[in-house]
């Protein structure tokens, strides 16, 4: 798939891509697609154990990957994907807080799925997103 173009940000994403070998981004045409982002901090790799710093680092991880592959970032998103480990109030309240403060002018497509696990220890929030690159 020589005509794809892949990212892997610094830090958490070169050393995922070093060791499970995969990219954080992909663009296809005017669309950029991001693996799912956690809440972990991309020097350190480590997942924050605070949940409201967790989603918050999260929503930043989309905005990294996004615009390390030439996109402007959260403005651009018309798709997501978000994977969490609960459905309690304070989750969906994290959740819906980081969406309006991240995109404050546009609603994209939404699917939010609870699921058993995650990639890493320690993670209770996931995001994918797709962006479009047209203006």
């Amino acid at each position: 798939m020589s005509h794809l173009q892949y990212f892997s940000y610094p830090g958490f994403g070169e050393h995922m891509r070093e060791a499970l070998s995969y990219s954080q981004a992909v663009i296809i045409g005017d669309l950029i697609e991001i693996s799912g982002q956690g809440g972990w901090d991309p020097e350190t790799r480590v997942v924050h154990a605070d949940l409201s710093t967790e989603f918050r680092q999260a929503f930043a991880n989309v905005e990294l990957a996004l615009t390390h592959a030439g996109g402007k970032g959260w403005s651009q998103v018309y798709k997501l994907r978000i994977y969490v480990l609960d459905n309690t109030p304070e989750i969906f309240e994290l959740l819906v807080q980081n969406l309006k403060e991240w995109m404050p002018d546009h609603k994209p497509l939404l699917t939010c799925v609870v699921v058993k696990d995650l990639g890493l220890e320690g993670m209770r929030i996931e995001v994918e997103a797709c962006a479009h690159l047209a203006d």
